[in-house]
């Protein structure tokens, strides 16, 4: 097998644009401030004393209401005003997951405010969990919100309220929600025990739900979920993921044998080089190959050869999977609509497991050669630095950070006028105005994370209308807590162990 640093001069010799070394220092501590003050911009519900970003104002204070619950708070996923809670409850889990690998590295104050974020979702996940055997798994008519351009203090379209129960079954979602709350309940173990406590016990019985009953969200709620957030890929993988994370939070042996049970029938060994909101088969390899590299679960070997296999197919100049590509700047690039969700989903998967692998002195097999966790770590923070500017346009992606950013976000609240600067309500179609306006967004949204260029050109359109390239989400910004803490506490790769 060959060695690491051979591994790594050819990967530096078919794409040098990939790994190599950025132009200048960045701030991944600003970086990192940024992109969690970002959810302050997407939350609904009452706003707190705190609140930073104080453009923003109070909204959706009656959600739920017209059916008997309380549905307020919680984040509005992207540039509308829907709060979809399949991508929330999974921006949740990264943002957990973020915390627990990564905690440590934010310093005090950027985990307190990190724990904020990820409570504020939390809190709102236990509403919608407070049935027993019922998911609330949206608020809003997103059809009628989507021909809309309003701001969210002004919102006056339907706030209908979508579920699933024993009936309308939804496994999918109830499965990522318990990863959610499971998931949180590691991170808040030290800072809140009694919540820590309260979020696990919820996560066990939602997840109980979810494989009981099982069935599709997207087959339930069709005509509501989608094609905004459905899941075409089945709810096999949520079942999984969501069972790995209530092993990592409650120890409990019987959820190891779930997974060790079903992991035939739950198409564990798919070869599927996915990993966001939709599919989380990557993730689910990677979470569990720590326990198998520290010599735990050696009988789950299968899920640490799969996900040698996934992060082998992300390394440049030896990949030849046909859904990855690099632009001749350096992105990681894979078809399809916001090609930055990829970006930092799949960027986070590479730096956790080579911190695995660090810890194990381990290496990822790539065929005929091997491949060491800095080698990993490169090609993670290469695609940090391209989205904090060190890309063909100069141009940060991460809006308020650098000189130069996306000025025109396809972003309701960002693009119209403060409630403080314009007091009267702007109705659904009087914001079209604004929607087509070449002038940049009045409010910063500070921290977001756009689209990003979603070709292999590196070319980027700063424009409302392009909603793939110029719209931010919150699942775009959850993994990349965890990629901008290690790398503020960790920006040069000589302080890195060696290959």
């Amino acid at each position: 097998m060959a060695s690491s640093p051979r591994l790594f001069w050819l990967l530096l010799a078919f794409l040098p644009a990939v790994l190599r070394p950025s132009a200048a220092a960045h701030d991944y501590s600003d970086a990192l401030r940024k992109s969690i003050l970002f959810f302050e911009g997407q939350r609904s519900g009452k706003l707190p004393h705190d609140q930073r970003l104080t453009w923003r104002r109070d909204s959706g204070l009656h959600d739920g209401a017209a059916d008997g619950v309380d549905l307020t708070g919680g984040y509005y996923d992207a540039g509308d005003n829907v709060k979809f809670g399949f991508p929330m409850a999974f921006t949740t889990t990264l943002m957990a997951w973020s915390v627990i690998d990564f905690g440590k590295s934010m310093g005090p104050q950027h985990l307190a405010e990190a724990l904020k974020a990820v409570r504020w979702a939390t809190d709102y996940l236990l509403k919608a969990t407070a049935v027993p055997c019922v998911v609330y798994v949206q608020v809003g008519d997103a059809f009628r919100d989507h021909s809309c351009w309003e701001r969210p203090e002004d919102m006056d379209t339907a706030r209908t309220v979508y579920k699933v129960d024993r009936d309308h079954p939804g496994s999918e979602i109830a499965g990522e929600t318990a990863a959610a709350l499971a998931a949180a309940s590691i991170a808040f173990r030290s800072a809140d025990p009694g919540y820590s406590a309260h979020l696990l016990d919820r996560a066990i019985s939602v997840f109980e739900f979810a494989d009981r009953h099982r069935g599709a969200y997207s087959s339930s709620l069709h005509d509501a979920v989608c094609p905004f957030y459905c899941d075409v890929s089945g709810y096999e993988d949520e079942l999984l993921w969501g069972a790995a994370w209530l092993h990592k939070a409650s120890r409990r042996r019987d959820y190891r044998e779930y997974i060790r049970r079903n992991e035939v029938i739950l198409h564990a060994g798919d070869s599927i080089n996915e990993f966001g909101w939709e599919n989380k088969h990557a993730g689910i390899n990677v979470l569990i190959s720590k326990e198998v590299l520290m010599g735990k679960d050696d009988y789950l070997e299968s899920f640490r050869i799969n996900a040698d296999n996934f992060i082998c197919s992300l390394l440049p100049g030896i990949s030849d999977h046909p859904q990855i590509q690099y632009s001749p700047g350096g992105l990681l690039f894979k078809a399809g609509g916001s090609n930055m969700q990829h970006v930092t989903a799949l960027s986070f998967l590479l730096l956790a497991y080579s911190n695995y692998l660090s810890h194990a002195g381990g290496r990822v097999a790539c065929g005929g050669a091997s491949a060491s966790p800095v080698a990993l770590k490169r090609v993670a923070k290469r695609q940090v630095d391209y989205i904090l500017g060190d890309n063909p346009l100069g141009m940060s992606y991460m809006v308020g950070y650098g000189a130069r950013w996306p000025r025109r976000i396809h972003h309701r609240g960002s693009s119209l006028p403060s409630v403080k600067v314009h007091p009267g309500r702007i109705g659904c179609k009087a914001g079209t105005a604004y929607y087509l306006s070449p002038s940049p967004n009045p409010n910063v949204l500070v921290g977001a994370v756009v689209g990003g260029p979603t070709n292999t050109s590196d070319a980027f359109p700063d424009a409302r209308p392009a909603f793939q390239q110029s719209e931010p989400t919150t699942y775009i910004n959850a993994p990349l807590l965890g990629l901008l803490a290690f790398f503020s506490a960790h920006p040069d790769p000589n302080s890195w162990s060696q290959d």
